[in-house]
């Protein structure tokens, strides 16, 4: 995908519902890498499908449903080939959620798309700031993160997979402002 006609295609960035199939997708992807890169690192091992199931049966499909969360997904071309989910923690704090790229889009601009996108709506729900977690080992993320303006803040919940926590502020100069 990485070709030239490929870095041509336009992305666009929209809305989708939580459950729709390209929404679906690309979640169980995103659940699926993140998955297997922890149990690669800590027991030398994929995720089984089992394990996928499970952990995508457990998460809370309504904390990416309006009017305080969303689901982004990102098309290169025609193709669903990113999402990056926000919802409202409080009244002034937002979180991104699974920022994913597919693997065969990555390095054409799509995170670069959705980040920006994810904090147009997380200030356009009223935020102030947007917080994340991520893992260690995810040093890509980690990386984006840092690029895009976010700083490191001391831990804001105690999930047993979150090991650094970013917090940024919207709605200053330079940065996003409301969806228009």
């Amino acid at each position: 995908m990485r070709d030239t006609a490929a870095r041509r295609l336009p992305w666009t960035v929209c809305a989708e519902p939580f459950d729709s199939p390209d929404a679906w997708a690309l979640l169980r992807e995103y659940y699926t890498e993140v998955a297997d890169r922890y149990y690669e690192l800590h027991e030398g091992r994929r995720a089984t499908p089992e394990e996928i199931a499970e952990g995508l049966a457990g998460y809370p499909k309504d904390h990416l449903t309006p009017p305080d969360g969303v689901l982004l997904v990102a098309r290169c071309g025609e193709a669903a080939a990113g999402c990056a989910g926000v919802r409202l923690l409080d009244e002034r704090t937002a979180e991104l959620k699974q920022l994913f790229v597919r693997v065969p889009y990555r390095g054409l601009g799509g995170a670069g798309g959705l980040l920006p996108a994810a904090e147009a709506a997380a200030a356009g729900m009223g935020a102030e700031r947007i917080r994340l977690d991520t893992r260690l080992d995810l040093v890509e993320a980690v990386a984006l993160y840092r690029r895009h303006g976010f700083v490191e803040i001391a831990p804001y919940h105690d999930d047993v997979y979150a090991e650094i926590f970013f917090e940024k502020r919207l709605n200053e100069p330079g940065g996003p402002g409301p969806l228009g």
